[in-house]
Formats: C-alpha cells, sequence, structure tokens
C-alpha cells in the first residue's frame, strides 16, 4: 500500500478519533463543575461506546455497499455536530448526545478506515505491517485531542475552567473531523465488490458460525477484557496500596507507552511473524502477569508489570486484524469489523460493572487470577488460527 496514502488514512483517524477523545476528556469535567453526581457523569461516559455497540454492525455494512468516502464523510458530519451543539448549548442533555454523536462517528469511522486499508493491503505480511501502523493512530488521538481541550479549557477562558472555555474547547473538537474530509480527498476509492444481500442468508450470525471467525472473536474478547480490567482495577491497587495519583497515572502512561512501542516495532519484522504464534505468547504472557500483579507492592514492580503487559497486549490488535481479513470475504469484511467492534464496546461496558462488583465481593486480585485463568484458556483457539487462512473466503 503506498505509504502517503496510509499516512493520510491515519491522519483522518487521528483527527475524528481525537474530537472524541477530547469531547471524553471535557464533558465530564463541565458535567462536575456544574454539580452532576460521579453516577451521572460514569452515564455520560457509558454513551461514547454505547452508540458504538448499536450502530458498529449496521456502519460495517454501509462500509461494504459504499466504501470509504460516504461512511467517513457520515462520521465527519456526526462528529462536528456534536462537538458544535456542545460548544452552542453546553448543558447536560447537550453533552449527552454529542458523546452518542462522537462515539457513533468514532466507530464508523475506525470500521471504514480499517476496511479500506486492509483491501487495499497485498498478502499477510502487508496486513500486520499497515494495520500495526493504523492502530498507532487511536494512542495519538487520545494525546491530542485531551491535550487541546485541556489547555483551552484552562487558558481560553476568562478564568481557568469557566463556561467560555468549555466552549473554545468544543469549538476546536468540532474544527478537527473537517481536517479528515481535507485529507480525504486524494486517498483513491478502491474498486467496488458485490455486496452480499442479508436476505440471502448472510447474516451477521453466519459469521459467528464459523469456526475460524469464533476463534477470532474468542481471542479478541479475552485480550480486550484483559485491557479492560488492567485500565479498572491498577488505581484500585494503586490506592490500596496509598499511591498518589501521579504515581498511578505513571504507571498506566507506561502500559500506553509500551502498547504504542511494541506497534511501531511490528512493520520491521512482520514478515517473521506469525499471527497465531504472536497471539498466543501474548496470551501466555499476560495470564502470567496477571497472577503475579496482585503480589506487586511497589511503584517500580507495578510499573514494570503494567509495561510488559502493555507490550503483550499491544501487539494483538494488528495480529487479529490481519487475521480477520484474512478469513472473510471481501463483500463482508466491514460486518466483520463492525461485529468485532461491538464485541469490544459491549466489552468496555459491561466489564467494568462486573469488575466493580466482583472486586468489592471478593477483591481486586480474585478478579485478576480470573481473567488470567480466562486468558489462559484462549491459547488453544488462539494458536488453532494459523489454520484460519485456509478456511478463508468460505462463510
Amino acid at each position: 500500500m503506498n505509504s502517503r496514502a496510509l499516512a493520510r488514512l491515519i491522519g483522518s483517524q487521528v483527527c475524528v478519533h481525537g474530537c472524541m477523545a477530547g469531547i471524553r476528556l471535557a464533558a465530564p469535567l463541565l458535567a462536575l463543575r456544574d454539580g452532576y453526581s460521579p453516577l451521572a457523569v460514569g452515564v455520560l461516559l457509558a454513551l461514547f461506546s454505547l452508540s458504538q455497540v448499536f450502530l458498529a454492525l449496521p456502519a460495517g455494512r454501509f462500509a461494504d455497499r459504499h466504501g470509504l468516502r460516504r461512511p467517513m464523510a457520515l462520521a465527519v458530519v456526526a462528529s462536528v455536530l456534536g462537538a458544535t451543539l456542545a460548544a452552542a448549548f453546553p448543558v447536560f442533555p447537550v453533552l449527552c448526545l454529542a458523546a452518542l454523536l462522537a462515539g457513533a462517528a468514532t466507530g464508523a469511522a475506525s470500521i471504514s478506515l480499517q476496511r479500506h486499508v486492509g483491501r487495499a493491503a497485498n498478502g499477510a505480511t502487508e496486513l500486520k505491517r499497515v494495520f500495526s501502523w493504523l492502530s498507532i493512530g487511536p494512542a495519538a488521538s487520545n494525546f491530542l485531542g485531551p491535550v487541546l481541550c485541556g489547555l483551552l479549557i484552562d487558558h481560553a477562558g476568562v478564568v481557568a475552567g469557566d463556561t467560555q472555555g468549555f466552549r473554545y474547547a468544543f469549538g476546536a473538537m468540532a474544527v478537527l473531523p473537517l481536517v479528515t474530509w481535507i485529507l480525504l480527498r486524494s486517498v483513491a476509492e478502491l474498486h467496488p465488490v458485490t455486496p452480499v444481500s442479508a436476505s440471502g442468508g448472510a447474516r451477521a450470525w453466519d459469521l459467528i458460525r464459523s469456526r475460524p471467525m469464533q476463534r477470532v472473536m474468542l481471542v479478541n474478547w479475552c485480550m480486550a477484557s484483559a485491557w479492560d480490567v488492567h485500565s479498572f482495577a491498577v488505581p484500585v491497587l494503586g490506592h490500596a496500596h496509598a499511591f498518589s495519583a501521579s504515581v498511578i497515572g505513571s504507571i498506566l502512561a507506561g502500559f500506553a507507552i509500551a502498547a504504542a512501542l511494541v506497534r511501531v516495532c511490528i512493520p520491521l519484522f512482520a514478515a517473521r511473524l506469525p499471527e497465531h504464534l504472536v497471539v498466543t505468547f501474548s496470551m501466555l504472557l499476560t495470564s502470567v502477569v496477571f497472577a503475579l500483579y496482585p503480589f506487586m507492592q511497589s511503584p517500580m514492580t507495578m510499573g514494570a508489570a503494567s509495561f510488559v503487559l502493555g507490550l503483550a497486549l499491544g501487539c494483538v490488535q494488528p495480529m487479529i486484524m490481519s487475521t480477520l481479513h484474512q478469513i472473510t470475504p471481501h463483500a463482508r469484511i466491514g460486518e466483520a469489523l463492525g461485529l468485532r467492534l461491538m464485541a469490544i464496546n459491549a466489552s468496555s461496558v459491561l466489564m467494568p460493572l462486573l469488575f466493580g462488583t466482583a472486586g468489592a465481593v471478593v477483591g481486586v486480585s480474585v478478579v485478576f487470577w480470573s481473567v488470567g485463568a480466562a486468558v489462559a484458556t484462549g491459547m488453544r483457539p488462539a494458536w488453532q488460527l494459523r489454520a484460519s487462512p485456509q478456511d478463508q473466503r468460505q462463510l
């Protein structure tokens, strides 16, 4: 795939995702400033993922029918509309609407971009390379959006944190997705594929019933749950050990740095990294780290464990995406990506609630060990992913 086109696609993802990331920082802060409860803020944050749960599959089918430009245009419109409404009417109900629009736009954009990049790649090695580069986009956007919003909230108003500062922050997020359309103007659309009619038995559950897809979805869910439990449990463990907020943040930052670092390195060794071997080793390493994590007592040991876990989990997404494109018919890649995104976001909505309840009843250590055991049981289907390409295009 052309490197210039890939860079434009990555930049497009950064702009749309960065808009959501900025709103996800600013909206809860504004709600808390206006006196809303933590429960209300939790509901607000859940809306970013909830919209993707219900719209991911239709968005995937839409991308299968219309390619890249039309889904991305709708994603840009939704992002701009959500941020503009929040800037014009910075009240809680409108913030909830902005969260729904921004979350839906990010999901639709991710699916259409991943579908386009996967179809443009030639062979398994290039699939791993391009998805490693593309997966760096969310990390960059999670830096760009929140940092820009934070600076505007603190410095654009008359005083730090006033309503004017929030309006400027939301306004900046409304401008960011417009850059996406500028970047995509010179990206060539791929040749269309014959769509599959849903009335002819080609429903989403037909994909799920295929053994290769079941393996991919199971492995993907296990590793997404491990990611979620780490994000949830580290602050809880750090608080129990009386660590400061900055120390806890540094531990989580080590995880993010490692995840980004391994994705930068994968393209250099893509030809020598079989998907099934990388995913299986990552699951083994994750289960070992989870077994040991509750015994970590110092910031240094927890930071080291967090870094190793970031390496293990960070390399999974490019491998899963490469495998998914190899086992899915060209006409249904968007639908398969929608299924994957729907499962991930459903996990992100439900798992923190489950982890919180379990942690309160049996303790965070048991949560770590339980999820680690679940990841270990997923190693067998992960190893069997090596046979999946033989079954490709037969769903």
